[in-house]
């Protein structure tokens, strides 16, 4: 079973300061880049449409639709409206630096009943 790696959390900041150390360019610089990116990102999603990157990965809206859900607490049935939400669908490069050559890790396969494993192999 392959270790867990620990989980650290990188900010938008700390990527803005290795790209301006990698490319050489003024911190400033890549910061604006940065966040004209992110805006447009949230620009277009806003505006319902399907970004690709290829290899990387697809974010596209979706509507979730209204439901009545329960209280946990109180037992009382609650409307829940419809809204909108992100979806992203992983690309090929990033799924091959998270689990390798695409097959899932073992791990994932052990908590995998057999029977499900099977119907959704063939």
């Amino acid at each position: 079973m392959p270790a867990e790696l620990p989980m650290t959390t990188v900010t938008k900041k700390e990527l803005i300061d290795r790209i301006a150390d990698d490319t050489g360019t003024k911190r400033v610089l890549v910061k604006r880049i940065v966040q004209n990116f992110l805006d447009e990102i949230v620009k277009e999603l806003g505006n319902g449409n399907r970004l690709e990157f290829r290899d990387f990965g697809v974010f596209e809206c979706k509507v979730r639709a209204a439901r009545t859900a329960q209280n946990p607490k109180t037992l009382e049935q609650v409307h829940v409206p419809a809204k909108r939400t992100v979806k992203f669908k992983i690309g090929r490069l990033m799924k091959q630096q998270l689990i390798g050559d695409g097959d899932p890790p073992p791990d994932i396969l052990d908590a995998v009943a057999p029977r499900q494993r099977k119907s959704s192999n063939g």
